[in-house]
């Protein structure tokens, strides 16, 4: 795939009329941040000197040879919200999506979270590597991190990419279901994930909306995933009752 450099965008979406969108400008002003405390006064949020030592960390064990990519296979496929130099199809073995990670503030409430895919262990998941521009990594990663590292939902690591065809694609960084923190939904049936994507709704928009958006994200990189294509039909069914 040829790469492309493309600039963070508002994302499509159905967020309530003058709700927040996750954009860029939304991550820089904090707003995630007292979003995350607003409706999960149990989880931890992260301070922004805590952000920097993990993105510091990762940073000092990146791979010899590793460049400064990172692996999409959810909702920065589709809306990165940071500058993304270029965009490759890859696989990442070793693990799966799956609908483990409870949103209660963003595309669901306290009452009623919603879902969004996290990286778990087992399985093989293809995406893409968002290859970024060395001379602004760091400063797109700090970005990153306020999107991804609020809480403490996600393990931050590096992961083994193949190509499609199973040649060696380098390194990634990769955000990994943290099954230790207070958003891990654990390994739901197939009948709650969809009740839950079918019905959540919050101030960024619909859980349902998450989903399609990222079967649309993978479709566009030439990616068809039979877990998703299943779960979506299902949650399209609901929809229409």
């Amino acid at each position: 795939m040829t790469p492309v450099r493309t600039k963070p965008s508002a994302p499509a979406g159905d967020a309530p009329e003058g709700g927040p969108r996750l954009t860029r400008e939304f991550l820089l002003s904090g707003q995630l941040e007292g979003l995350v405390r607003a409706t999960m006064p149990e989880a931890r949020v992260l301070t922004a000197a805590e952000r920097e030592a993990s993105l510091a960390a990762l940073l000092a064990a990146r791979p010899e040879g590793a460049t400064f990519s990172v692996f999409g296979y959810g909702s920065l496929l589709w809306n990165p919200a940071i500058h993304v130099a270029g965009r490759r199809r890859v696989v990442a073995r070793g693990w799966h999506r799956s609908f483990c990670l409870l949103t209660r503030g963003g595309r669901g409430t306290p009452d009623h979270p919603g879902l969004m895919l996290g990286l778990a262990a087992g399985g093989t998941c293809a995406g893409a590597a968002l290859d970024l521009d060395p001379a602004e990594a760091r400063t797109e990663l700090s970005i990153l991190w306020r999107r991804e590292m609020v809480a403490d939902g996600y393990i931050p690591r590096w992961v083994r990419l193949t190509t499609p065809g199973g040649k060696d694609a380098g390194w990634a960084i990769a955000f990994t279901i943290n099954p230790s923190g207070p958003s891990y939904a654990g390994d739901l049936d197939e009948a709650a994930v969809v009740e839950r994507l079918a019905t959540a709704r919050g101030p960024l928009g619909t859980a349902a909306e998450y989903l399609f958006n990222t079967r649309e994200g993978l479709a566009a990189i030439g990616v068809a995933d039979p877990y998703l294509d299943a779960i979506a039909a299902k949650v399209r069914a609901r929809l229409e009752k």
